[in-house]
């Protein structure tokens, strides 16, 4: 399993080298078109890219517009500021937590006497019942 394994390869020799080597008289030759075809035709090419420009321009101001900012910066009243909504969410969570574990702590310390009185039954069953409660909201929220 961790056997050496020979190889006759060059180390030298990359992935990169052997493209190059496979593809470089297709390159070279595009290159050598290019260039003549912009030596041959430079005026043609200048006007091209001009045109280019311009229909860019025009394109991004029409075509390709954004929507109006005025009504991207007015929002819902309820939804004033996100970063807050956020945070009320995470403070929601936390304390959600915080709740279940002091619940599952109740649980393991009443689940753990050997012998439970009759308000050690109800405290019990009202723990579970409301850490059953609180688990289905937590998992439905998902």
């Amino acid at each position: 399993m961790f056997r050496k394994i020979h190889s006759n390869r060059d180390p030298r020799d990359t992935v990169y080298t052997e493209l190059k080597k496979e593809f470089k008289p297709y390159v070279s030759k595009a290159g050598e078109g290019l260039k003549a075809a912009t030596s041959r035709y430079p005026k043609f090419l200048f006007w091209m890219m001009v045109v280019n420009i311009v229909l860019s321009a025009a394109l991004s101001f029409t075509v390709f517009r954004h929507k109006d900012v005025a009504r991207q910066l007015k929002k819902p009243p309820n939804a004033i500021s996100p970063v807050s909504n956020g945070f009320d969410r995470i403070m929601q969570t936390a304390s959600t937590i915080r709740e279940m574990t002091l619940l599952k702590k109740q649980i393991d310390s009443l689940s753990g006497k050997e012998q439970l009185n009759s308000k050690d039954s109800l405290v019990l069953e009202k723990a579970l019942d409301r850490f059953q409660q609180i688990n289905h909201q937590f998992n439905s929220r998902k």
